[in-house]
């Protein structure tokens, strides 16, 4: 991930998105749960108070507190001006991206404490492939804690679709402006509400 928060037009034409966000107060634990919990469109709007519009649901392969790989989600999002679009993702477990030895490793070693992978498509005739997953675009989201929280590095390409049009720089900027801005609201909240609904069975580490 040699870019921290930029675009870059890879080769055939895809663009490439990357933002870094810095998460205060939260450990990629915490990243990772929100993933199980939220399921509601009060929830997301507590994610993105202003570009979030619906959460449209989860598939059944969604499994509240206990899973979301293999799952897709539909909603309604703005990309910061851009007006709002429906979106359908597809979570995958990061083995099937990095492989178990080298995820092993990256989390024994501390360099990784969390990682959300998906496959993601705009509009409201998204292309699926025959595993229902989306074609036209990926994302990943890699969380390192540190000692005053985690740092979340997030990476999304668009257009992947053989013979499509490239994607507009604008868009790309309008969804890293959304990313950051999504996940620093956020990690304004998450680790109150971890320790409220008694996540993983943590104890409560009181301040006082």
């Amino acid at each position: 991930m040699v870019i921290e928060t930029g675009l870059q037009r890879l080769e055939g034409g895809p663009l490439q998105v990357s933002v870094r966000t810095d998460l205060h107060g939260c450990k990629g634990r915490m990243l990772d749960w929100w993933f199980k919990f939220f399921e509601t469109t009060q929830h997301i709007k507590w994610w993105h108070p202003v570009d979030h519009v619906e959460h449209r649901g989860w598939d059944e392969h969604w499994k509240r507190g206990e899973n979301y790989y293999g799952a897709s989600i539909h909603a309604v999002e703005s990309l910061a001006e851009i007006p709002p679009v429906a979106a359908k993702l597809k979570f995958h477990d990061p083995v099937e991206v990095y492989g178990e030895a080298a995820l092993k490793d990256a989390f024994g070693a501390g360099a990784v404490s969390a990682i959300i992978a998906a496959r993601i498509g705009f509009g409201d005739n998204v292309k699926m492939d025959v595993n229902k997953d989306p074609i036209t675009g990926q994302m990943l989201h890699v969380a390192r804690d540190t000692s005053w929280g985690c740092v979340l590095r997030s990476r999304f390409v668009l257009g992947l679709e053989p013979g499509a049009e490239h994607v507009p720089e604008k868009v790309g900027l309008a969804l890293m402006q959304h990313c950051y801005t999504e996940f620093t609201f956020l990690s304004r909240m998450l680790a109150s509400l971890y320790y409220g609904e008694r996540a993983n069975g943590e104890e409560v580490p009181m301040p006082w």
